[in-house]
């Protein structure tokens, strides 16, 4: 099988106790590259890695320093390009909700669902109802509370990873540099005449002060508060 290939990305940093962030690159095509995060967790020398992204031989290396990867998890659906690779190499298990159609590789091996089963303890998941395919989110309880997001929230303290073009083109197609919702992601996932708006507000009744996605930057504190006004932002006609 033929991988996509690795793209320029940062060092490893661990961003809380046993959790790291990847922070690298997409391509979207010829012309646009975007930001893509990769999170790691570790426990008791495990790791699983989040919404994986393929590293350069340096980076993978680090990742081999940390532990022995034994999970791969998706948590939004759009999110695949590199999940076949890791389960290949690493020989993992792959954990994903059902039922998303972007991609349909790898074969789940444990199902996630709200309250089920992690890979790692101290967390839990939270599923979006109603989304025209399944996304999730994770809720650690480490600190103040640290929320782990795919697509649906996303913060942009800077512009990294992503090229000039891309640079110029964010602030005017709904990605300024703040907390979102992701307005593609918003389009996509929800089903005609419906409103997400529940799912967001449900979402709020957890606590969590820090914030990381699989796009954007590290939003170490304030979390709650800027997805809250991200919301009203979306939904103040709702």
């Amino acid at each position: 099988m033929t991988y996509p290939p690795a793209l320029p990305h940062d060092p490893i940093e661990e961003i809380a106790p046993d959790i790291f962030l990847a922070r690298g690159s997409h391509r979207l095509n010829a012309v646009i590259r975007i930001s893509r995060n990769m999170l790691i967790v570790r426990h008791n020398g495990e790791l699983t890695v989040v919404n994986p992204l393929r590293l350069m031989p340096s980076g993978e290396a680090q990742l081999r320093g940390l532990g022995t990867v034994k999970h791969v998890m998706r948590t939004g659906p759009m999110h695949g390009l590199d999940d076949p690779y890791y389960v290949d190499t690493f020989n993992a298990d792959f954990w994903s909700q059902a039922g998303g159609t972007t991609y349909t590789e790898p074969k789940i091996d444990h199902e996630l669902s709200e309250g089920g089963d992690l890979p790692f303890p101290g967390a839990e998941l939270f599923c979006f109802h109603n989304t025209v395919q399944p996304e999730g989110a994770l809720l650690f309880k480490t600190g103040k509370g640290l929320l782990a997001t795919c697509d649906a929230i996303q913060h942009y303290g800077d512009y990294k990873h992503n090229n000039l073009p891309a640079r110029m083109m964010m602030p005017y197609i709904g990605f300024p540099k703040t907390t979102i919702i992701g307005p593609i992601w918003i389009k996509v996932m929800t089903p005609e005449g419906a409103s997400l708006k529940p799912e967001f507000e449900r979402l709020l009744a957890h606590d969590f002060d820090a914030l990381v996605s699989a796009h954007g930057s590290f939003l170490q504190t304030g979390a709650k508060a800027a997805v809250k006004k991200a919301i009203h932002k979306v939904f103040a006609d709702d």
